[in-house]
């Protein structure tokens, strides 16, 4: 099986290439070519397993062509620009967000034209796609309402996915991320970087801006459940899906404070007091368009997992990010940190 990650050299990216060389294959197909492609060259994977790295503008002319030009099985695409950008760069988020996905589109179509080709594509769409109002608990065929270019954008790619798949020239299907927190590293442009930071930042000892309200609701995965929901539609019988490509998926409905709450549980009050408040109106009314619970139950029927609390997501941070040890919730994994370091 070939591979084609799109979007290699970000997080989720670097994340499912490791998982997928750990794996060896896909279902029960092994890995014999693996091909990573990000606007920075990814950096090359220790493997035997043959893997070329590319560096490549998906919105560029030509590119998706070249990208697909050896008909890779499986594709990817994770590639895009995140929500606070896409809103301060509304040519930029257009060209990547959209266009870039309509040319890879068009390019697998293209390549089938004269000999049968019909990859199977996993594409990342969000639960931007979705605005108020909104009913306390959204289901999977809720109205597409967004009140952002960026969740415009992933709508319309949701609906070309669809029809792609429905003409036969795509095996498609998306998956409408939660907020995917923590985040490794550092701070990006999206919205939603906070929800990552007030945990990420305090369990390094470093200070943390909070831009909204304690009481603010959202929904939430980790890293470890993302990879896991890539890995799955992979394999996913898309029969079931009918018409229906894209599916949300499940998450944590959560509000800061309970994701702080989780953060003292690990951390301890040296942890919880280098958050620092700070309003930010703007990013306030991003978030508070955002939809804040959801009824995931189609994705669950067809498989997909995630963690059941905060704590859960905190302790796979610790234990992917931080070293390996994870400390009991009544013990100071902050201190137990500073005392090794």
């Amino acid at each position: 099986m070939h591979i084609l990650i799109i979007g290699a050299a970000g997080m989720v990216g670097r994340k499912l290439t490791s998982a997928l060389l750990v794996a060896g294959s896909v279902g029960d197909d092994p890995i014999e070519k693996l091909t990573l492609a990000d606007v920075v060259a990814p950096d090359a994977p220790d493997t035997n397993i043959p893997c070329n790295t590319l560096a490549d503008d998906l919105s560029s002319h030509g590119v998706a062509e070249k990208l697909v030009a050896d008909r890779p099985d499986l594709i990817f695409h994770l590639a895009a620009i995140v929500s606070g950008e896409a809103e301060a760069d509304f040519d930029k988020g257009y060209a990547i967000n959209l266009d870039g996905t309509r040319f890879l589109l068009e390019a697998i179509r293209q390549q089938g034209m004269n000999e049968p080709y019909c990859p199977r594509l996993v594409f990342t769409s969000s639960i931007a796609v979705f605005g108020e109002p909104l009913p306390p608990a959204i289901p999977d065929d809720m109205a597409h309402t967004p009140l952002t270019s960026y969740g415009t954008q992933k709508a319309i790619c949701e609906l070309l996915l669809a029809d792609y798949s429905r003409r036969g020239f795509v095996d498609g299907i998306g998956i409408r991320l939660p907020t995917i927190v923590v985040r490794p590293g550092k701070p990006n442009k999206a919205a939603s970087g906070f929800f990552s930071g007030i945990i990420r930042e305090p369990l390094n000892g470093m200070e943390a801006i909070l831009p909204v309200a304690d009481s603010v609701r959202h929904w939430f995965a980790s890293p470890r459940a993302a990879i896991g929901f890539l890995r799955h539609a992979a394999t996913l019988d898309t029969a079931p899906l009918g018409q229906r490509r894209t599916l949300t998926m499940p998450g944590l409905s959560a509000t800061i404070a309970e994701e702080v709450a989780a953060l003292e549980r690990f951390g301890g009050a040296a942890a919880t007091r280098l958050i620092r408040r700070e309003p930010d109106e703007t990013i306030a009314r991003i978030v508070a368009g955002w939809p804040q619970n959801f009824d995931a139950r189609r994705a669950m029927e067809l498989g997909f997992v995630v963690e059941a609390s905060f704590d859960d997501i905190v302790r796979a941070h610790i234990e992917d990010e931080l070293g390996g040890v994870t400390a009991r919730p009544d013990r100071n994994a902050f201190h137990q940190q500073e005392r090794r370091g």
